[in-house]
């Protein structure tokens, strides 16, 4: 079986981009055949990290976006000729993309997945409504991510699921690495590191961090990892807060789990998240996170004992991030220890390796045939009472329903 995974771009990689990696990797390694098309980009390194695991890549060199009639050709040519049994767009381009090439090359199976609460534009929006009938399945990565498009009605209830994002948290062990010398102030060995990792982004709000910051002790040292257009501002904001001699501006960096393992916490200030990817990693290395309160942050860490911040708040960030520094590194561990069974738990990547799965397969079996739209618009991804462990290579008897839509009430 074939799945086709369709998204703006990997050449900048984000939370998005790096669960589609996992994904695709993940799937090729139990087996299915995979290609990940992009609308534009070369895919850079991580191209190359697709091939290493047999994945293919195609780029639609769609440089003016939607409106470049040359990519939609490029697909609808490479569906004929491919024919995937599978579609799984991510991110909005990509959606509406997939959705109006269904209607010119029809597909067996049409998935899109939402990974954040905001709903976009009006034309956003009511592009997504107008064309609501057409994918099989819509998947949300967590509740805070579903509820503003059903809400808005943008997605139908009956064919909106919840998987979560997933890690590989046995990659992503608790074990601490040996503190290197800091590249900002190498004699200063007792420094409380923190680490934010991201892009530079205003959804991230850095600006508010690095007012919170400025409230710390200055033993305190934060590393950003993260590239993006705010770069230039941040670096002097920094300068105006005079604390640029205790901030690293790391850029995108490949090994983020070897950076977690070299701070003391990690802290997170996110306007809206869908589901951090960054903060299920940092839980998975065992270390303790502050973060703003953001419903996204909540379904990571729902036990969590340490305070949250109002979105936009620098003084109650700046607090919560005071009231970590203040425990002994005993109950620290502990907090990282405790944040790392949850994630374990609810979030591992084989988990949800095998939901996706099962949902793929019981999807096939639905739709035997391509379509321009889904079989039936008021038929729901799984029907109550159906076996939710459809037959595959990799899917164990008494697997989880991949499908949490009683969650949504």
């Amino acid at each position: 079986m074939h799945i086709a995974y369709l998204i703006p771009t990997i050449d900048r990689i984000g939370g998005a981009e790096r669960q589609l990696l996992l994904l695709a990797t993940g799937m090729a390694e139990r087996g299915w055949h995979v290609t990940v098309i992009t609308l534009h980009g070369n895919g850079g390194s991580a191209a190359d990290q697709l091939s290493a695991s047999n994945v293919s890549f195609l780029s639609l060199d769609m440089n003016s976006g939607l409106r470049d009639p040359n990519g939609w050709n490029t697909l609808r040519r490479w569906l004929t000729s491919a024919q995937p049994e599978i579609v799984h767009a991510h991110l909005a381009q990509a959606t509406l993309l997939a959705r109006g090439i269904r209607m010119l090359a029809p597909i067996r199976v049409l998935i899109d997945t939402i990974h954040s609460p905001a709903t976009g534009s009006s034309f956003r929006q009511s592009a997504y409504l107008l064309t609501s009938r057409i994918p099989d399945c819509v998947t949300a990565v967590s509740d805070a991510a579903a509820r503003p498009w059903l809400d808005a009605r943008i997605v139908d209830k009956a064919t909106t699921a919840v998987i979560p994002n997933g890690i590989d948290t046995q990659r992503l062990g608790s074990q601490r690495f040996a503190r290197p010398l800091s590249p900002m102030t190498p004699q200063l060995q007792d420094c409380f590191r923190w680490l934010a990792v991201g892009r530079l982004d205003p959804v991230k709000d850095y600006a508010t961090m690095l007012r919170a910051f400025a409230m710390l002790p200055p033993s305190n040292r934060l590393s950003i990892c993260g590239s993006g257009p705010l770069e230039a501002d941040l670096r002097s904001l920094a300068a105006r807060l005079n604390i640029q001699d205790r901030i690293a501006f790391l850029g995108f960096q490949s090994d983020v789990c070897r950076l977690m393992k070299n701070h003391d916490a990690f802290v997170l200030s996110s306007r809206w998240e869908g589901l951090p990817l960054a903060l299920l990693e940092a839980s998975a290395c065992g270390l303790p996170a502050v973060f703003t309160q953001i419903d996204g942050c909540r379904e990571v860490l729902p036990d969590s004992a340490l305070p949250t911040a109002p979105v936009g708040d620098a003084e109650a960030l700046a607090s919560a991030m005071k009231a970590l520094i203040s425990l002994p590194e005993s109950a620290r561990a502990e907090l990282g220890e405790k944040a790392r069974k949850q994630v374990v738990g609810r979030f591992d990547l084989h988990s949800v390796l095998d939901r996706y799965e099962t949902l793929y397969c019981d999807l096939l079996a639905k739709n035997p045939n391509p379509r321009r739209f889904r079989r039936n618009a008021d038929t729901p991804c799984r029907r109550s009472g159906e076996d939710p462990t459809v037959p595959t290579p990799q899917t164990r008897a008494g697997d989880p329903d991949p499908l949490q839509l009683g969650t949504l009430d």
